[in-house]
């Protein structure tokens, strides 16, 4: 091997390790993602079931929630709201989708098989053959922990990543 070309080498995979350092979890920047958890949750679905009692209510078929710029739709989504607290009454502890789960933004997009929001923490935990696309780029694992606040994410359970290597910065 010539000296250009080991050096050549050297030079890409020093580039490329920080990238994949971050596609395993440490740091992976999703600025769409960052939200406001405060913004109101509009739901729509073909039917909807209230279980009073457990303080639940079940939205099933062709399920969109959308919050602000967030977007997720599902097969199902149960809400689950506060109780037992004063001033709690009528509002959401955390939504919980299964059955092809898309959760999309402008710049990003998640599948996965279940995802569970919880609004005060203002994290989505998404599970089960998890892919996450930002333009041509690609990462998946079977878990994968987004912070609204900051817009950041980790993705665990051997993560694999596609990143496309052509085109401008």
């Amino acid at each position: 091997m010539t000296r250009f070309l080991r050096l050549a080498l050297v030079a890409a995979v020093g580039l490329l390790l920080p990238v994949v350092a971050a596609a395993q979890g440490t740091g992976v920047a999703l600025s769409g993602l960052k939200q406001d958890s405060s913004l109101p949750v509009e739901i729509a679905a073909d039917q909807l079931s209230v279980d009073q009692s457990s303080g639940k209510a079940t939205f099933s078929g062709n399920v969109v929630i959308a919050q602000g710029a967030l977007k997720l739709s599902a097969d199902q989504v149960v809400v689950d709201y506060l109780a037992g607290e004063a001033g709690a009454k009528g509002k959401i502890n955390q939504l919980i989708a299964s059955g092809h789960v898309l959760l999309v933004t402008a710049t990003e997009a998640a599948e996965a098989a279940k995802a569970v929001y919880s609004v005060a923490t203002s994290e989505i935990i998404m599970t089960g053959d998890v892919v996450l696309t930002q333009g041509g780029n690609a990462l998946s694992g079977q878990k994968l922990r987004v912070n609204l606040k900051d817009g950041t994410a980790t993705v665990e359970g051997r993560v694999t990543t596609t990143l496309q290597t052509g085109g401008t910065p």
